[in-house]
């Protein structure tokens, strides 16, 4: 957990994917969030945590359902969505909060 709450102090924007190998939707996220992390490049961090590997933490950060993304700007969470999010939306998201 510590090296968790490094990364997000560490970086001023990091977005946590929560998500699930038998997920649907999570498998449609991840070449979206490889898209917005090319587009972003250094600006944003992506952690990718698996709910099933990592009970504890998704426990913790009361996840209820995959995807969850949390987006935290030097170490506080600014935003919060469960769902597919588009990467047009995502972007614009990530934008108001660099």
């Amino acid at each position: 957990m510590a090296s968790f709450n490094e990364i997000i102090q560490k970086n001023s924007l990091v977005l946590v994917d929560f998500s699930a190998a038998w997920c649907g939707p999570c498998q449609m996220l991840a070449p979206i969030l490889k898209e917005v992390k090319d587009e972003l490049g250094d600006k944003l961090s992506i952690i990718k945590i698996d709910i099933d590997k990592n009970q504890a933490v998704a426990s913790k950060f009361h996840v209820q359902g995959v995807p969850t993304l949390i987006l935290y700007k030097d170490g506080n969470q600014v935003w919060r969505q469960s769902g597919l999010q588009p990467k047009h939306e995502l972007l614009k998201i990530i934008n108001s909060h660099s």
